[in-house]
């Protein structure tokens, strides 16, 4: 098991540019798979969890070519070849990892097939509940089996002709939403989601991308079936979940400044930015670039942070960064109320327990709700040793909290990381050891055998 160490952090970098944004590296995949044509994807996220729906598409009859290499990163340029909307049939049951964008996304898809599919998946998602998707996906006339009462992975998908549905979310969810978007691509007539309160759009802004239309009329989002994706190559902006964890380490540390470039500036996504204004920091952001997924430079000068509530509306907009979000209320002065996320409970962990727990062993006072906890900022963080759960934004959370605490923090378990921000350990480094060793990643021209090896051995 693999484990890091954070100590007090020596120096905030002037700037850092954060990996590809991993919502939009697997529907990038998903989208150039469904595709005839090639589509050139420039910024991919090589995490685990997007590396999976590539493998996925490819045992569903697309083709992936390796473009560039980024070392200590990993791929983060390829070509995807599809055939169009209807899919090969895998040779055996295709691994979805730890991946819920993959396993949930992927249902919508391969509702419309001609064929049987097995979706599985590692421990932790195999406890993760997928009757959100199957019902709506099974009204829509596919068949979806699973594992007890919340139909968790192992998935078997038999899809059907679809019909189209008017399905009021009952949980705002982006993962679910897009599944049966994806899904009303494969029916007959108007698909439309209602959602409760708005969730990320990046379904949509590539629906637009590749050719989709579709239609937003106040909590409805709407497609037509019968459409099918034009290949056409995107630029992937970084990650702003990723960007989070330096900008509250730059917010939580006054009179420090850092930039965070090439950031995906999604106003879908961007709930963190606001929650730490309201906390006392100093973010600004500029556009550089809008074509299709805004993106730019986010700069954050730290301060004196206060306690603030995070709830309602928001939540989905911060639902990714509210483990970062809670070390940053033990941070600031005050008590912070963080309410109407019960969405955390079934994640990667149970992030509510995780984030309450680990909280404690640094000696913060912490309140756990059902939806939630209360933090009371200001207390000397203390070092100690935590578990990971498996889970990837915990695990780098807590090596961000190590950062402001007495004597040593180790997180257990820290390839779990991977799932989400290859080369994480190079940028901790640089602010708990400053520039010392920090050189700049070539950029490799051609692909290692090796890579290419392993991606062909993916299509077996």
């Amino acid at each position: 098991m693999a484990s890091l160490k954070s100590k007090k952090l020596k120096s905030i970098p002037a700037e850092i540019t954060v990996p590809g944004d991993k919502s939009i590296s697997h529907r990038s995949a998903m989208f150039a798979g469904l595709a005839k044509g090639t589509t050139i994807i420039d910024g991919f996220l090589p995490s685990e969890d997007c590396l999976c729906t590539v493998h996925a598409m490819q045992a569903l009859g697309a083709t992936m070519e390796p473009l560039e290499e980024v070392e200590g990163v990993g791929l983060v340029k390829l070509a995807i070849t599809g055939n169009g909307m209807k899919l090969k049939a895998p040779e055996k049951p295709v691994d979805c990892g730890n991946s819920g964008t993959t396993i949930r996304l992927l249902s919508g898809i391969l509702a419309g097939q001609d064929f049987k599919t097995e979706l599985f998946g590692d421990a932790s998602l195999s406890k993760r509940p997928m009757k959100r998707v199957a019902d709506p996906l099974g009204q829509m006339g596919a068949m979806i089996t699973g594992q007890g009462e919340k139909i968790c992975a192992p998935l078997t998908i038999t899809g059907a002709p679809l019909k189209s549905i008017y399905y009021k979310l009952p949980v705002a969810s982006a993962q679910v939403k897009s599944a049966i978007l994806l899904a009303g691509l494969y029916a007959s007539g108007k698909t439309t989601v209602v959602e409760p309160v708005a969730t990320r759009n990046h379904t949509e802004r590539l629906f637009t991308h590749f050719g989709i239309k579709w239609l937003r009329e106040d909590d409805c989002v709407s497609v037509y079936g019968g459409q099918e994706p034009q290949a056409k190559d995107i630029v992937v902006p970084g990650d702003i979940s990723s960007a989070a964890f330096w900008m509250v380490a730059a917010a939580a540390t006054p009179g420090a400044q850092i930039t965070l470039n090439n950031v995906g500036l999604n106003p879908t996504r961007t709930g963190v930015i606001n929650v730490l204004l309201r906390m006392g920091a100093l973010v600004t952001s500029s556009e550089t670039h809008s074509d299709g997924e805004p993106r730019g430079n986010i700069t954050v000068r730290g301060g004196d942070l206060n306690a603030t509530v995070i709830g309602g509306a928001e939540i989905p907009n911060v639902i990714d960064e509210l483990p970062i979000l809670a070390v940053a209320a033990a941070l600031a002065r005050g008590k912070t109320l963080i309410r109407d996320a019960s969405e955390l409970r079934v994640k990667e962990t149970d992030r509510i327990a995780a984030v309450a727990s680990n909280l404690r062993l640094m000696g913060v006072t912490v309140t756990e709700h059902p939806d939630g906890m209360e933090i009371e900022g200001g207390a000397q963080l203390q070092g100690a040793t935590l578990p990971c759960y498996g889970d990837h934004r915990i695990a780098m959370a807590f090596l961000v909290a190590g950062m402001f605490a007495e004597g040593t923090t180790t997180l257990e378990g820290t390839e779990c990381i991977s799932t989400s921000y290859p080369g994480f350990e190079r940028h901790l480094d640089l602010f708990l050891n400053g520039d010392d060793g920090a050189r700049p990643i070539p950029v490799m021209s051609a692909i290692p055998q090796p890579l290419v090896d392993k991606m062909n051995r993916a299509k077996s």
